[in-house]
């Protein structure tokens, strides 16, 4: 088999694995009530509308590969085996966020994890990480993230996240 039979073979193997998960996307929305809410979308939409949206990209990247592959790639760059400890990082940032979101709210739960996963991909990326003003920046753009999206979702879209304090805003 050649090189570039290879590649192909690769491409349409991730063209069908995105395929497959938009249909997932698509069988797992089916069972969500399309009610509509106060803006005339029900609470399907976005499911739909990524499941949607992968399998129609999971159908062009296959036909792309059936037709020649994706001629004008470069060669990876990067290394070339995995670099672990970030996925450590980036790992312990997640499973920090599901176990403390309840009792810590979800806007400090998140910057924690932002603070976290960002330490992991500096680390994999060869970029100094543990300074302190570093690890500052990222806990305020964690806050400047993790915050309006809270607010968003608790007081634009009546979605209940765990917060830190009852008033909603924290």
């Amino acid at each position: 088999m050649t090189d570039n039979n290879t590649k192909n073979t690769a491409q349409i193997a991730v063209g069908i694995g995105v395929l497959v998960i938009g249909l997932a996307l698509a069988a797992g929305a089916i069972k969500i009530p399309s009610a509509a809410g106060y803006g005339g979308i029900g609470p399907n939409f976005l499911p739909w509308l990524a499941a949607a949206g992968l399998t129609l990209c999971g159908v062009l990247i296959v036909r792309e590969s059936l037709t020649g592959g994706f001629r004008e790639l470069e060669e990876p760059s990067g290394a070339q085996a995995a670099y672990w400890p970030a996925l450590v990082w980036v790992s312990a940032g997640l499973l920090l966020n599901a176990a403390l979101i309840a009792t810590i709210g979800f806007i400090l739960s998140c910057t924690l994890c932002y603070m976290l996963a960002v330490q992991g991909l500096k680390r994999a990326s060869g970029l100094p990480a543990a300074r302190p003003r570093a690890l500052v920046a990222d806990l305020i753009t964690g806050l400047l993230i993790s915050a309006p999206v809270y607010w968003m979702f608790t007081k634009f879209l009546a979605i209940n996240l765990p917060g830190l304090t009852q008033t909603g805003w924290i």
